[in-house]
């Protein structure tokens, strides 16, 4: 897709209604310093949109970008290493809850895990949590760049492994740097918002 306009449409914090939207919507969710805005970022052509931090757990709303006039990229909240409550992550996971189960535009959830290493637990019951409300994840590695091109196919299967994911489950390994990756995740949103407009 060649990026004409975005546009921070809509931004809900815990206790906002969320938006009753009319076009496609694909989700993204990570750990709080996975590289997510990054990932936003890099494939909206964006240098700084949704804002990167060096203070982990930023993102405490859910964000909602209108691309092209054509989707939304929808922004959730970052889990892990966030230094707020538990009664704030609870409310987090509400109403990230409570997005999965209302939207009625959702076509698919990106789950960012550092190709790095092993998913955590947090990781694991994020994808759980993802499955469980009726999405399979698609999973995205991401820092690709930071190991060795000879160790990609190993950490690749540990993602897979360690998420018990299927054997037809997507995962695109990305890199926030050199922007590997990128078409071929932009291939897959296409396909899935042409879909929708030709039905």
């Amino acid at each position: 897709m060649v990026i004409k306009n975005v546009n921070l449409e809509t931004v809900c914090g815990i206790t906002s209604k969320l938006p009753e939207n009319l076009l496609p919507e694909i989700a993204f969710a990570g750990k709080s310093n996975v590289g997510k805005s990054s990932l936003i970022n890099g494939l909206m052509n964006r240098k700084s949109l949704a804002r990167t931090s060096s203070q982990p757990g930023k993102t405490q709303t859910i964000n909602f970008y209108n691309i092209n006039e054509a989707l939304y990229f929808v922004d959730l909240p970052g889990y892990g290493y966030a230094k707020v409550s538990e009664s704030i992550k609870e409310k987090w996971g509400k109403m990230i809850e409570n997005y999965l189960h209302k939207s009625k535009q959702l076509k698919a959830v990106f789950l960012l895990i550092d190709i790095r290493h092993e998913p955590s637990a947090n990781d694991k019951n994020m994808y759980e949590w993802i499955s469980y409300n009726g999405y399979e994840p698609v999973i995205i590695a991401t820092k690709l760049d930071k190991i060795k091109r000879s160790q990609r196919a190993k950490h690749v299967k540990m993602i897979r492994e360690g998420l018990g994911m299927s054997k037809q489950g997507l995962l695109f390994p990305f890199s926030a740097l050199s922007k590997e990756g990128r078409d071929e995740i932009w291939e897959y949103i296409d396909s899935l918002v042409v879909t929708e407009e030709k039905l």
